[in-house]
């Protein structure tokens, strides 16, 4: 090549590098390393884990592999796995993650909502084994629909109406029997007469904000290791543990789930079911039922009367355990009092988790193992349809006005 033309070669390759489109540098996995997951709890934040991290999946997963690839402990990097998990989750279920704001309250949610149960729900339509999800999903759009309700403060205050029946349930129980009788009605019952005419917009936006970050934080703790389990099996499930993101106990039950044995599937899932109510939002209805002193006695009270989930043999929160006082009146007759109103509160977590292992555990057992086609139509209804569908609170007010009605106390 003669001396001109390697000169021009030269002038020519300069000029390309100074017309080629700049390279945007990515960030390397250093900065991501050992971050804390301050918003893992949703109540805290919008967003992800960390709002430190990215939300685009394959962002997420480019810096994930340079973390492997280097060697870096999962613990060093648990942040950023349970984000691209999370990311990857919710770019799955069609919700903008950087976005979804608990906070924001019930109509800029409502979308969310819908997308999560359905994904749920599809979740136990393609894997026969994720009965976690196909419960959560149906269970889900019931019992939270019926509650979000409390958004809609001109129709849903009808909540401060219920305070008179229950009132009257009281006093009726005091005239008839004494105050030692009407100590043994539920906490709830009595914090509604008290204090049920005096609830504010402000609290129901209160409760209403409380479930909607209940919602995210179980999807933003459960989803996750759906998602990793569906796409990567069992190995990614330890890398999770091995990163710490949750207890070996919780590896033990996705290993049993894997089984695909009817035992093994049902003892994985009641695990995670547990661990849902006993561990990531367990506090969160204390604090609500906490809230105010009687206020969130009586409104939580309110949402056991109002709940009613739609798997097939589960009986109303209301009818299981109703209220059935017996006792002594200080003239020794022996009295009785039956009332079609629920003995104990959804919010508490033995009450709760009662119902659950006698009624939604083994009858959702039951249809998936029994009934499947019955159950995959169910399933099949889409989630936005069955939360309008399911709007129990409506019928609170009938409700109680029939227990009055059917107030029963018989002394001998």
């Amino acid at each position: 090549m003669s001396v001109v033309a390697a000169m021009v070669v030269a002038v020519a390759l300069i000029a390309s590098l100074l017309t080629a489109p700049a390279v945007q540098a990515t960030p390397g996995v250093d900065r991501y390393l050992n971050l804390p997951l301050v918003n893992r709890d949703a109540a805290h934040g919008p967003g992800g884990i960390n709002p430190v991290l990215p939300t685009d999946p394959k962002v997420l997963g480019a810096l994930l592999d340079e973390a492997r690839e280097r060697g870096v402990a999962p613990t060093s990097y648990s942040a950023l796995l349970l984000q691209y998990w999370l990311a990857d989750t919710t770019t799955a279920a069609g919700i903008d993650l950087k976005s979804w704001n608990p906070r924001a309250g019930v109509t800029a949610n409502r979308g969310n909502l819908g997308k999560s149960y359905q994904f749920y729900k599809n979740l136990q339509l393609r894997h026969r084994e994720l009965q976690w999800a196909g419960m959560g999903g149906l269970v889900g759009a019931d019992f939270g629909g019926g509650l979000l309700d409390f958004e809609l403060a001109t129709n849903v205050y009808e909540i401060t109406r219920l305070a008179p029946v229950a009132h009257a349930i009281v006093g009726e129980t005091n005239r008839t029997l004494g105050p030692v009788f009407v100590d043994r009605l539920p906490r709830g019952l009595r914090a509604l007469a008290r204090v049920g005419a005096t609830i504010t917009p402000a609290d129901l936006r209160h409760v209403q904000a409380s479930i909607l970050v209940m919602q995210k934080n179980i999807f933003s703790d459960l989803m996750p290791m759906h998602r990793a389990y569906v796409k990567g099996r069992l190995p990614a499930l330890r890398e999770m543990t091995e990163a710490g993101l949750f207890p070996t106990d919780i590896l033990r039950a996705w290993e049993q789930i894997a089984t695909k044995t009817p035992d093994g599937i049902a003892a994985g899932n009641a695990r995670l079911l547990r661990r849902e109510q006993g561990e990531v939002i367990n506090e969160q209805w204390d604090a609500v039922r906490a809230y105010r002193g009687d206020v969130g006695e009586a409104m939580t009270y309110a949402s056991t009367l109002a709940g009613s989930p739609s798997v097939a043999g589960v009986l109303p929160l209301r009818s299981y355990k109703p209220l059935q006082l017996r006792g002594i009146t200080p003239d020794h007759r022996t009295v009785s009092i039956t009332v079609p109103l629920p003995s104990w509160n959804w919010s508490v977590f033995d009450e709760r988790w009662d119902y659950i292992t006698h009624q939604l555990l083994p009858k959702y057992r039951f249809q998936v193992e029994n009934r499947w086609p019955d159950l995959r139509r169910e399933l099949a209804i889409p989630s936005s349809q069955q939360i309008e569908q399911h709007r129990p609170i409506w019928n609170l007010l009938p409700m109680m006005q029939s227990a009055l009605n059917t107030l029963k106390v018989e002394v001998r």
